[in-house]
């Protein structure tokens, strides 16, 4: 369990929770080297004991960390502190564009416009990267409030080239956002992701 105050790797104080999902708890927490905030994503204690969970944890941090485009999270550290896993990333303060959509009901079209050419840009890098997200949802799209855009969790992003880690015929993604060849377990391309935006 992480409580405030605690040092992750005797650099990360944690401030306090600002995020739970099915992988991983996040933490707004305090870098004592550079001070500055930053992002603790901690995996859940009941699947660091699982080798299959931990892998694709520090996949997302490997793939995350190579990418540096305005328009995604930047990745600054991954490491284990005493069996926790975790990855620091850049903090963002904003709002998800699911909380926006929730709150306002509807977008105008230049937004969505705006939105959209960002989103576009910052996942065309990933694709040259060889990244697929594979979850692109409401809720892994900060918006900042200058406008700016931010897609985070790469959680079940995978590199084209690398080795497939999820069975064969399982779902991965958001069902929402999901695209007919991931829904039918038949693997995730550039177009997934297309489709999902």
């Amino acid at each position: 369990m992480i409580t405030r105050g605690q040092l992750i790797s005797g650099r990360y104080e944690i401030i306090r929770s600002i995020g739970e999902g099915g992988m991983a708890n996040v933490y707004l927490a305090l870098d004592t080297i550079l001070n500055r905030k930053v992002a603790v994503k901690v995996l859940r204690g009941d699947l660091a004991e699982d080798e299959k969970f931990v892998r694709r944890f520090q996949r997302e941090a490997i793939s995350a960390s190579s990418l540096n485009d305005p328009n995604i999270v930047e990745v600054y550290d991954v490491g284990e502190d005493n069996e926790s896993y975790y990855i620091v990333m850049e903090y963002i303060e904003g709002k998800q564009l699911k909380q926006l959509l929730k709150k306002r009901g509807k977008l105008t079209l230049n937004e969505v416009v705006d939105i959209m050419l960002q989103l576009t840009d910052g996942m065309a890098h990933a694709h040259d990267a060889y990244i697929i997200h594979r979850d692109i949802k409401p809720q892994n799209i900060m918006i900042l409030s200058n406008g700016m855009i931010k897609i985070t969790d790469f959680g079940v992003a995978t590199a084209l080239n690398s080795t497939q880690l999820t069975q064969t015929n399982s779902v991965m993604g958001t069902v929402h956002c999901l695209p007919p060849e991931q829904a039918q377990g038949k693997g995730s391309t550039i177009k997934s992701d297309i489709y999902s935006m």
